[in-house]
């Protein structure tokens, strides 16, 4: 079965599933911050015919990453992965979607995933706002950088945990153990200037930001997501670490 399994030394925790939709994609910040906290990284990238675990039982839990596709697209991979959540919310192992698998989670609990009416989008750095609910988890960040042309239905049964202003859900968890975020936290100064470069082309959809825009935000407002992501990868693998 092909993977990238870093090895570590024999006290390490499980390992994390990765789930990255590029061949050159990076768990960024996600990443390095797993491996601080005692994770490895198995990392798997079904676009490229890599399979996914049956099962997590020898596994953290999982973290499937955003990429330039749509949850709604009908590539076979596409459509095997959000089935493939099946298997961390039936066996309650500790999951989080960023963007592109967050809105995997919401196709695969029946919500919808679509554009702005308007067709508005979100690519630079945009405010949230935490609910009751995610007001009592953790501190969150007043701004948090996104780079999405869709946004997501509230699934039945989630708990909404930030909001934002043009796609009101940002956050949520499902259960005891899913969650799923709008925006990027994971991205790595080296990340953000190639997605400047890269995705220079989508800076003229609506409501996007100038890559200016971005770098500059960046001074600004990342020193508080990077300790809010610290914290939420705490949160959410805090079990396995108990029991670790």
């Amino acid at each position: 079965m092909p993977r990238d399994l870093r090895s570590r030394p024999s006290d390490r925790k499980q390992p994390v599933i990765i789930v990255l939709h590029q061949e050159r994609s990076s768990p960024g910040r996600v990443g390095q911050m797993l491996e601080e906290k005692g994770y490895t990284l198995d990392i798997r990238r079904p676009v490229l015919g890599q399979d996914l675990p049956k099962t997590l039982a020898d596994h953290a839990g999982a973290v499937v990453f955003g990429g330039p596709m749509s949850a709604n697209d009908p590539e076979d991979y596409i459509k095997t992965e959000i089935n493939w959540l099946d298997v961390p919310l039936k066996e309650n192992k500790p999951f989080l979607g960023i963007c592109l698998g967050a809105q995997m989670l919401v196709r695969h609990l029946g919500g919808k995933v679509e554009a702005d009416r308007e067709e508005r989008t979100e690519i630079g750095w945009y405010p949230i706002r935490p609910t009751e609910h995610g007001r009592l988890l953790m501190h969150w960040p007043k701004m948090v950088y996104h780079f999405h042309r869709e946004g997501f239905s509230l699934p039945h049964g989630a708990k909404l945990l930030a909001t934002g202003d043009i796609y009101p859900n940002q956050a949520f968890r499902y259960g005891e153990n899913a969650w799923g975020v709008q925006f990027h936290a994971e991205l790595t100064r080296a990340m953000m200037h190639r997605w400047v470069v890269h995705g220079a082309h989508r800076f003229v959809l609506p409501n996007a930001q100038q890559g200016r825009e971005h770098l500059e935000g960046r001074m600004i407002f990342d020193a508080p997501l990077r300790a809010w992501l610290s914290d939420f990868l705490d949160l959410i693998f805090k079990r396995d670490q108990r029991a670790s």
